[in-house]
């Protein structure tokens, strides 16, 4: 399935491999916060902002604040699917994400099923005092562009 993308979405192909299954072979609940915070971390790359480089400089980091998160059916070994993203709002010092995990199947209304749907919010942290702080102006502008 393709998936079209919006200026204020992205999404991630993910491959479940043993690793991110449980003893009941199905993908263990913590694991699906790893796959969101990949496609959150893929997306900034994607926009043009690295984060070891906004660590360096302007000296900032991105740390979750709240996760809502409802789980919907279960991934499995081998399944691959698609992660993705929506920016909801963009503040001085935050941004609001509407995020859901998908897997293709032909049969299904919309040809997915969805897996899981969450909102996260992160907020723009001084690295070193571990503070909040707004987002750089460039960086910002950016985003609320997009949204």
């Amino acid at each position: 399935m393709k998936y079209e993308q919006k200026p204020n979405a992205f999404t991630l192909p993910v491959r479940i491999y043993y690793e991110d299954t449980d003893a009941g072979g199905v993908v263990y609940y913590a694991n699906y916060l790893k796959f969101l915070e990949r496609c959150r971390s893929e997306w900034l790359r994607a926009v043009g902002h690295d984060q070891a480089d906004l660590l360096r400089d302007p000296g900032i980091a991105f740390v979750v604040r709240s996760v809502n998160i409802e789980y919907l059916k279960p991934a499995r070994l081998d399944d691959m699917l698609w992660v993705g993203l929506e920016v909801e709002k963009v503040t001085k010092s935050q941004i609001f994400f509407r995020q859901h995990i998908r897997r293709v199947n032909p049969d299904a209304v919309g040809g997915w099923d969805e897996l899981l749907t969450g909102k996260i919010q992160i907020i723009c942290v001084n690295a070193a005092r571990m503070k909040i702080t707004s987002i750089p102006a460039l960086l910002r502008t950016k985003l609320e562009a997009i949204q």
